[in-house]
């Protein structure tokens, strides 16, 4: 149940009841727990359309907000607020219902979509590095947040398998001695030809015209060109499936740039013909006039260059073409850095030029920074290899594993490891505020203390272990009657109970640190609930109702865990 949603309806009716007018309640959490659970706020801005004074209202609202079950009381301050606080019986009850539902009473959305989220993208030939941790990750969690509040989510992987890149590779290979350059060929052999061949284009103007014309013959269809073409993508293809895989992300679709080359030319056609786009200087462009923010830049939107080339930008608006036809997107989120907001917000005016009743929308983010707070690298400057980042992110999780003194078998610990190395990558990212940057520092991230992942994967097991020490089965364990009678379980049951309002919060906003915080939370409340309140050696009746709310804790812990793509261990 959406708790402040609940609450709105209840006030809403009981301000209709006793003051005779339809107004907003305003219900928000209160900042200090030892007030109440909620605050009414909607009385002050009433207090003037009335003529009366805000803490009249409240007073005479009361009574009708106290008829409320889910309401235990209700006291009115400072100048007209009303703090609420939840009758712990309706709590317990909910919490019994929801324990009875797959979703854990998570709410579909009020008008489901049809969403296409675009998120990684990674380049053909070229090995993924750091920098494409954030989207990664960021676009998993968000496809599954979506789903699991009732859209219909596709998730595409728009690799750069076309362009410019692919004439330099090609002249590059050519230049080889070996009859068959991709005979033993890996992305970083691929990516090391690529890297000569820039270099060598720079500063011979016959190899730049070279790449130049095996790009036009790839383009072309060219069958050589084209055979070696589909041999770089497959061999970038079968990496970068490893790499998803370890990630544990997968995607419905990949339809790189090459998927839309035959829609370019149509495209930039009926750009001209409608007016959209006009000749100026030999290429073609997009000049905006509106909205304002664009028409103040005076910068065009390029889709056709002088030499008859089209751009990232044309292929981009093809796709948003193609998702609507094909998908029926009614929305499409680009999971990128903060710096394509622009590039994005010229694609959605072209796209509203053309009439495609499309929403693009940027879920844009910050940087990952060192210990120098300067974009993380190698010491000697380079990109981190996201493959070499995740392999030491392994290793060093086998040794807090170690360190603290977990009962992990040998046999075990290579799962374990993997488990907690990569869910604390994961979890370190998508606990920040998307829109920030942040420092990467392995010893927070692999800590079993604090708000860090393998610290919410410890609390799962933990109640795993709960279970398995007093013989009981946990998959099979049907909730009993709960009762909150002392302060570690009402405040852990408070905590459970807001999972709906979150992950709505969290999926809608595209904000999934709001899942985090939330988690963290629950594993902290159910700490203390632990320590001070005996649960296997209870009295029968609060055994059962303890061990009720511990379950409810391992669910709520195991299904926020999978929405963050972080995998929940039973026993470590």
């Amino acid at each position: 149940m959406r708790i402040e949603q609940h609450l709105e309806a209840r006030a809403r009716a009981a301000i209709c009841e006793c003051l005779g007018v339809q107004a907003p309640a305003l219900i928000r959490p209160t900042q200090d727990a030892t007030l109440g659970d909620y605050q009414l706020n909607g009385l002050l801005p009433l207090s003037k359309q009335l003529g009366k004074p805000a803490k009249e209202l409240a007073t005479s609202v009361l009574p009708g907000l106290l008829k409320v079950p889910t309401i235990a009381s209700a006291t009115v301050a400072g100048p007209g607020f009303i703090n609420l606080t939840l009758a712990p019986a309706w709590i317990a009850k909910q919490l019994q219902d929801d324990m009875g539902q797959s979703r854990l009473g998570v709410t579909p959305a009020d008008r489901p979509m049809r969403i296409v989220v675009d998120f990684s993208a990674p380049n053909i030939a070229k090995r993924m590095h750091v920098g494409h941790l954030r989207s990664t990750i960021l676009g998993a969690a968000l496809v599954k947040l979506l789903r699991m509040i009732g859209h219909a989510v596709i998730a595409d992987n728009h690799i750069g398998d076309w362009g410019t890149q692919f004439g330099l590779l090609l002249a590059g290979m050519k230049r080889t001695e070996s009859s068959d350059p991709l005979r033993h060929a890996s992305v970083e052999a691929l990516e090391r030809i690529y890297q000569d061949a820039t270099a060598l284009a720079k500063s011979d103007a016959s190899f730049l015209e070279e790449a130049r014309a095996e790009l036009a013959k790839l383009q072309s269809g060219d069958s050589e060109n084209r055979s070696i073409w589909e041999r770089l993508v497959s061999i970038s293809r079968t990496e970068l499936e490893q790499l998803y895989a370890l990630l544990d992300v997968s995607f419905d679709y990949w339809l790189g740039e090459s998927a839309y080359h035959n829609m370019l030319e149509p495209l930039v056609n009926a750009l001209l013909e409608q007016g959209i786009a006009i000749l100026d200087a030999g290429a073609i462009c997009v000049f905006f006039t509106e909205p304002p923010e664009l028409a103040a830049l005076k910068t065009p939107l390029i889709v056709r260059k002088s030499d008859g080339a089209f751009l990232y930008a044309t292929t981009d608006i093809a796709t948003v073409k193609y998702r609507y036809e094909h998908f029926q997107a009614e929305v499409c989120l680009y999971v990128v850095d903060s710096r394509q907001k622009l590039h994005f917000k010229q694609i959605s005016a072209v796209i509203a030029k053309l009439g495609l009743p499309v929403t693009l929308k940027v879920v844009d983010f910050g940087s990952i920074l060192g210990a120098d707070k300067k974009p993380l690298k190698t010491r000697d400057g380079g990109t981190i290899a996201l493959y070499a980042l995740l392999e030491e992110a392994q290793a060093r999780a086998a040794e807090a594993v170690k360190e603290e003194g977990l009962d992990v078998s040998e046999q075990e610990m290579l799962r374990v490891a993997r488990a907690v190395g990569i869910g604390a990558v994961k979890y370190a990212d998508l606990r920040q505020n998307r829109l920030t940057d942040y420092q990467f520092d392995w010893d927070k991230m692999i800590s079993f203390q604090g708000n860090a992942g393998p610290y919410l994967q410890y609390a799962y097991a933990r109640v795993r272990t709960l279970f398995q020490k007093g013989g009981l089965d946990f998959d099979a364990f049907e909730a009993a009657p709960i009762t909150l009678a002392h302060p570690s379980e009402l405040s852990l049951a408070k905590q459970l109970l807001r999972l709906d309002e979150v992950v709505h919060q969290a999926a809608e906003s595209y904000l999934p640190h709001v899942l985090c915080d939330h988690l963290y939370a629950v594993a902290r409340q159910f700490s203390n609930f632990y320590q001070e309140c005996p649960i296997l050696k209870a009295a029968p009746k609060e055994r059962l109702s303890r061990l009720s709310l511990a379950k409810m804790t391992a669910l709520e812990l195991g299904m926020g865990l999978e929405l963050l793509g972080i995998e929940a261990l039973e026993r470590m």
